[in-house]
C-alpha cells in the first residue's frame, strides 16, 4: 500500500469527478465543513443509538437474527420526508456528463441492496455466536479492509496523517473491545464460535467494500449534483435489502417465533415493538450520515467516523445503562479524539490545497481575458 506525503486532494480523484467538484467549489469553506459536520452527527448519533437499542433488545430476551437484519433497513420510508422537502434541482445536470439510464440505476440499487442485506445478516449471525468484546474487536478491522478497497477501487492515496488516524482509531476500538467485561453466549460450540468469527470478519470486509462501491457509483455513474441523490441511493438500496431480509425471515421460519418473543420480552410487548421501530429509525439516520460522507468526502473518512462512533457508544452506555467508565475506556476515548483530529486536519489541508488551486486557475483565466 502506497503512503505518500504528496497526496492528491481528497475531493480531486480523477477526470470523472468534475461534476462533484463543481458542486463543492460552489460552497464556501464554512458551508462545506457544516455539511460534513451534519453528516458526522447523523452517523455517530444514529449508530450509537442503534447499538444501545440493539443491546437493549438482546438483554430483554430478543433472539431473532433475521428480524435484527430486517430492522437495519426497514425504516427507509421515513427518508421520503426529507426527499420531498428538499427543493428540486431546477438547473440541468452538469454539462460534463449525462444522466445514467433507469436500467443502470436499477442495477446499481439492486446489487448494492443485495450486498447490504447479506452484510447485515452476517453481522447478526456473528453477534449471536460471539461475545460482545470479540465481536467489537473484529468489527474494528473494517478500517483496514476499507484502506485496501479505497486504494484499489477509489484510487485513494494515503498520507502519514491518514495512516496515523487509521492505526490510532483501530487501537481505540480494540481497547474498548478487550475491556468489555460482558461474558460470551453460553452453550456455543467451537464450530459455532469459528463460524461467528468468520461471519463477523466477512461482514466487516463486505461493509468496507460496500462503501467503496457506493463512492465509485457516485463518481463514475450517477454524477448528480444534489444531496437528494444520497437519499435516493439510501431509499432504493434499503428497499431491496428489506425485501431480501423479509424473504429470509419467512424462508427461515423465524417469523413463527416472533409472537412468542414479543410476549416474553422483558419490558413487555409495547416496549418490544417500540424497540424495533426506533432501532429501524436510528439505523436510517446512521445510513444517511454514512452515504452523505461518502458523497462529500470519501468512503475511508466515512469508515473512520464509524469507528469513532464505536468509541462514543461507551459514553452513551454510561448515561443510559449506568455502565462503569474505567481508565481503559477513557484512554480509548482520547485515542479516538486523536485519530479523528488527525484525519480531520488532513482533510483541512486537502481542502485548502484544492481551493488554492482553483483560485489560481480562476485568477489565471481572468488575467488571460484582460
Amino acid at each position: 500500500m502506497e503512503v505518500t506525503d504528496n497526496e492528491e486532494p481528497i475531493l480531486n480523484r480523477g477526470e470523472n469527478t468534475v461534476a462533484l467538484q463543481s458542486l463543492l467549489f460552489k460552497l464556501q469553506r464554512w458551508q462545506w465543513w457544516l455539511l460534513v459536520a451534519i453528516n458526522i452527527f447523523f452517523l455517530v448519533a444514529g449508530q450509537s443509538a442503534a447499538v444501545l437499542l440493539g443491546r437493549f433488545y438482546y438483554d430483554q430476551g430478543g433472539n431473532s437474527k433475521w428480524i435484527a437484519t430486517v430492522i437495519q433497513t426497514a425504516g427507509f420510508p421515513i427518508l421520503f420526508i426529507p426527499l420531498f422537502l428538499l427543493p428540486s434541482d431546477k438547473e440541468p445536470l452538469a454539462s460534463y456528463t449525462s444522466s445514467p439510464s433507469v436500467r443502470t440505476l436499477a442495477s446499481i440499487y439492486l446489487v448494492l441492496g443485495v450486498i447490504i442485506a447479506g452484510d447485515n445478516y452476517l453481522y447478526s449471525l456473528g453477534l449471536s455466536y460471539l461475545s460482545a468484546s470479540t465481536y467489537s474487536l473484529i468489527c474494528a478491522s473494517q478500517l483496514a479492509f476499507n484502506a485496501v478497497f479505497s486504494y484499489f477501487i477509489n484510487s485513494q492515496k494515503f498520507t502519514a496523517l491518514i495512516l496515523n488516524s487509521v492505526i490510532i482509531l483501530s487501537f481505540s476500538s480494540a481497547l474498548i473491545a478487550v475491556n468489555d467485561d460482558s461474558g460470551g453466549p453460553s452453550g456455543v460450540s467451537k464450530w459455532k464460535y469459528f463460524l461467528g468469527f468468520l461471519a463477523t470478519l466477512g461482514a466487516s470486509s463486505v461493509y468496507s467494500l460496500l462503501l467503496s462501491l457506493m463512492q465509485l457509483s457516485f463518481q463514475k455513474v450517477i454524477k448528480k449534483e444534489t444531496f437528494s441523490v444520497v437519499l435516493e441511493m439510501q431509499i432504493f438500496t434499503s428497499l431491496v435489502a428489506t425485501c431480501v431480509s423479509v424473504a429470509g425471515l419467512f424462508a427461515s421460519g423465524e417469523w413463527k417465533t416472533l409472537h412468542g418473543e414479543m410476549q416474553s420480552f422483558g419490558k413487555g410487548s409495547v416496549s418490544y415493538v417500540l424497540t424495533l421501530v426506533w432501532t429501524a429509525v436510528t439505523w436510517q439516520v446512521c445510513s444517511v450520515g454514512v452515504v452523505g460522507l461518502i458523497f462529500v468526502v470519501s468512503s475511508l473518512f466515512s469508515n473512520v467516523i464509524s469507528t469513532v462512533a464505536l468509541a462514543v457508544s461507551p459514553i452513551a452506555a454510561v448515561i443510559v445503562f449506568h455502565d462503569k467508565m474505567n481508565g481503559v475506556k477513557i484512554i480509548a476515548m482520547l485515542l479516538a479524539v486523536w485519530g479523528f483530529a488527525s484525519y480531520t486536519y488532513q482533510n483541512y489541508l486537502d481542502d485548502s490545497k484544492l481551493r488554492k488551486a482553483q483560485s489560481n486557475v480562476t485568477e489565471t483565466r481572468n488575467n488571460s481575458v484582460c
